[in-house]
């Protein structure tokens, strides 16, 4: 089964999913002016954005043919502001049962860690 390559929000944020492989993934949003917020920082919805399709493809490289998922909660921690540059999302699923997976991500901007996200997938 293929990830899906048409996804219009994503299109819009300009993210980047960059590798998917057994149950872990790598997404990127290249800095544009058009992401920051009135404080001059990237969004923190852009930030929640990332660290859910980077755990949306990680569970989806464990699903079997025929099965989906879809977010059941995300909790994300805010460590400092993105500054203007890339956004980059490492995400491994920790544990997968029948029905659940539970996954981290962490959100790299220049290098440096800026949140860290936890969240749980339903499993269909």
């Amino acid at each position: 089964m293929q990830y899906r390559k048409d996804f219009p929000y994503a299109d819009l944020i300009g993210l980047e999913i960059q590798s998917i492989e057994s149950g872990m993934s790598i997404c990127k949003i290249p800095f544009k002016k058009d992401l920051l917020n009135p404080n001059d920082v990237v969004h923190g919805g852009v930030i929640y954005s990332i660290a859910d399709t980077g755990m949306g493809a990680a569970v989806f490289s464990t699903l079997e043919d025929g099965e989906f998922c879809a977010t059941l909660e995300i909790k994300i921690m805010y460590l400092k502001p993105a500054g203007h540059f890339d956004l980059i999302c490492h995400t491994q699923v920790i544990k997968k049962g029948r029905r659940v997976a539970f996954l981290e991500s962490e959100i790299l901007s220049n290098k440096e860690l800026i949140a860290k996200a936890s969240g749980s997938f339903a499993i269909f």
